[in-house]
């Protein structure tokens, strides 16, 4: 496993995160493991050197955390781990149930400290933006939260490039703790993210660490035209062809599988590869329902790609709507 600093932190994390989505509460999302068929899978990241893993207080409706806090207390020491969570969505049904309010984001903290069962999140990051609460009230609660010791750094994920840089802006004028990840969707078929976000994160020091970069399963080749749902995460996935399935994604995919064939390795492979070779990228996040899924994630590292290569993957791409920032 390889470990570098986050942004320009002096926080080492593994080149893999790992995930958590996959693992809470089936009645969330079919797909979704959990308890005991989860404990595999993160005892097996852990041995093969993972120690960044990803979650959100919405996921399975906090289930996820508990999960997450539960297992990893089991197969290690909270110091060799980094654990990541977020603040944003519904959590309940009260009008100050969601969002980045002072209020939210304050008994959010405390609420997904008790889920993990830990005294510090080593990054609490927005979900999304929240147009309905100004930045600076989130800032500076979110500043709080890091010198009250419940956080160690803070990130964001999904928006605009301007709303990023607005964020860090203020942070500086005012002296709060700064944004030093930004978790974005970032993939071979979604790629508006290097217009701005991408170039203002290297610019700025900020971490990439991109969600989704197998594109909901879509680069690993098992989608087909004209096929739908050939999976059980693709049967309760609308969205994947709201943000896909072009014909010039098919495309990609089917350079993907060549150059796979090419190389005696798996179209995952590739594509996570193609991810770890662009300079900005800190670590992609994955999800793993199948032990072949984290195998084939940390097999990745050792796919070294020419400049040929990134360019028979890349030259195909075609604009995409912006989404997924709301």
């Amino acid at each position: 496993m390889e470990y570098v600093n986050l942004g320009r932190t002096g926080l080492k994390v593994s080149r893999i995160c790992l995930g958590m989505m996959s693992y809470g509460n089936p009645s969330w999302r079919d797909w979704v493991l959990p308890l005991d068929e989860s404990r595999p899978f993160i005892r097996w990241a852990l041995e093969a050197g993972i120690n960044f893993f990803d979650t959100a207080d919405v996921y399975s409706l906090g289930a996820s955390e508990e999960i997450t806090g539960q297992l990893l207390k089991e197969f290690a020491r909270r110091e060799d781990v980094v654990i990541a969570t977020k603040v944003y969505n519904s959590m309940g049904d009260g009008p100050n149930d969601r969002g980045l309010s002072r209020k939210h984001i304050m008994a959010s903290i405390d609420a997904s400290l008790k889920r993990l069962d830990t005294d510090y999140i080593d990054l609490y990051q927005i979900h999304r933006w929240d147009g309905e609460t100004p930045i600076e009230e989130t800032l500076e609660a979110l500043h709080d939260i890091v010198k009250a010791g419940k956080a160690r750094y803070i990130g964001a994920s999904s928006m605009y490039a301007w709303q990023f840089a607005k964020s860090l802006y203020l942070a500086d004028l005012h002296g709060w703790s700064r944004f030093v990840s930004m978790q974005n969707h970032y993939n071979l078929v979604y790629r508006e993210q290097e217009r701005e976000i991408n170039p203002l994160c290297r610019s700025e020091g900020v971490g990439i660490i991109p969600w989704s970069p197998l594109a909901r399963g879509f680069l690993t080749g098992t989608r087909k035209r004209g096929e739908e749902n050939p999976t059980t995460r693709a049967k309760s996935d609308t969205l994947s062809h709201k943000l896909y399935y072009q014909e010039t994604d098919f495309a990609i995919v089917d350079r993907v599988v060549a150059l796979a064939e090419r190389k005696g390795v798996q179209p995952a492979q590739i594509a996570l590869s193609w991810l770890l070779h662009r300079p900005e990228v800190t670590a992609p996040i994955i999800g793993a329902t199948k032990m072949v899924h984290l195998e084939e994630a940390v097999a990745a590292l050792e796919v070294q790609l020419s400049a040929e290569d990134m360019t028979y993957l890349q030259e195909l791409y075609q604009p995409h709507p912006v989404l997924e920032h709301s």
